[in-house]
């Protein structure tokens, strides 16, 4: 999947001389945890978010500097007072914002919101703004993937031959001590694992094929060093 797919297309915007009052109605009364801000030609040119407000002084939340901050570092504590105290989008937002195009694949969008520790991420052509991918979007991407594929009916045989090949293609499962079985959409593990963890990753696997209604685990984890058998089950 990509962003064009997933992204929010209806992108509620702001601009930097806007009053700060006016961008946080429009963030309570459309539950919006950010706010790409624009410049008169519809050019991104920076962003607005629930993190540049956490320190305000009208709420008691503001950064207070110590003396020796004050004295050393007084660019940063000015900087502070900024964010705490400005009351224009301009002086509050945040630059550079980190933008896909709309080609974008959800790997490479969700692996740019780990590494810059961010929950949303606009979706630029031609340096304007066309849509806007935020974690509720992958969630709701995650939704409709997993209501269509619960409402695909498939065979015993097909789900048997699925997990299998789903097994076979995870190369750090255990294979050939695992034994698999399907009879009226209930699948059957049998076998032995060498690890708990690897108990639950089958179960996982197998409760996630398509059709599957439950799952029997009869599997028995073996630590391979001393052979005793461990049961972590509740």
């Amino acid at each position: 999947m990509k962003a064009s797919d997933v992204m929010t297309r209806n992108v509620i915007t702001v601009t930097p001389d806007m009053p700060l009052v006016d961008a946080l109605k429009l963030m309570v009364e459309h539950r919006l945890s950010g706010l790409p801000v624009v410049d008169g030609g519809g050019a991104l040119v920076g962003i607005l978010t629930e993190g540049d407000l956490l320190r305000r002084a009208e709420i008691g939340t503001e950064s207070k500097p110590s003396w020796l901050t004050s004295v050393f570092l007084p660019g940063r504590t000015a900087g502070n007072y900024v964010h705490s105290h400005a009351r224009i989008i301009g002086d509050l937002m945040s630059w550079p914002v980190y933008t896909v195009g709309a080609e974008a694949s959800l790997v490479g969008i969700v692996a740019l919101m780990q590494a810059h520790r961010i929950k949303r991420v606009p979706v630029i052509d031609k340096e304007r703004i066309i849509g806007i991918v935020s974690r509720a979007d992958l969630l709701k991407a995650l939704l409709r993937k997993i209501s269509r594929a619960s409402d695909v009916a498939t065979s015993d045989a097909e789900m048997q031959r699925c997990i299998r090949a789903e097994i076979s293609r995870l190369a750090w499962l255990p294979r050939f001590n695992v034994d698999v079985s399907v009879r009226n959409g209930v699948v059957e593990l049998a076998g032995i694992v060498p690890d708990e963890r690897e108990r639950q990753a089958l179960r996982v696997l197998v409760s996630n094929a398509v059709g599957a209604k439950a799952v029997r685990d009869n599997l028995v984890c073996v630590e391979p060093v001393s052979g005793a058998v461990i049961d972590a089950r509740p």
